[in-house]
């Protein structure tokens, strides 16, 4: 049985009681993307989007904020042309109080909005995250 047969295809949540190393080899199998950033070392919001986008191989000037980061996992990927799918891992997500609950939920918002996006386009998109 498929590791991700009771996961959404676009989706956004906790690891839960999924593995990374699993999670990778789910994503080759599928022959998705798989994306990774461990975040625990980001104290700030800028950290964490460095973190991103130095993790993803994304230009960093193109992830100084919410909006940039939004436009590479959409619009930059989507011009690149056809997409297998993509497997993405936030781990340990900082609570800091330069990086607090609502900034995490406004980052982990920008993954929704980019679920939908690749939703519409009928790519998989999903995103699990675990918090320090």
């Amino acid at each position: 049985m498929e590791l991700l047969a009771t996961v959404a295809p676009n989706v956004v949540q906790s690891i839960r009681a999924f593995r990374v190393p699993d999670l990778q080899a789910e994503a080759a199998k599928l022959g998705q993307h798989f994306l990774y950033a461990y975040c625990l070392e980001a104290l700030t919001k800028q950290q964490v989007l460095g973190k991103i986008a130095l993790s993803f191989g994304f230009p960093k000037p193109m992830c100084r904020n919410l909006d940039a980061l939004s436009d590479c996992l959409t619009d930059m990927i989507y011009k690149a042309g056809p997409q297998p799918g993509f497997l993405i891992v936030l781990e340990q997500l900082p609570n800091t109080q330069k990086f607090d609950k609502e900034a995490r939920e406004t980052l982990l918002d920008v993954f929704r909005d980019a679920a939908d996006f690749w939703a519409d386009r009928k790519v998989a998109f999903r995103v699990f995250y675990s918090f320090e």
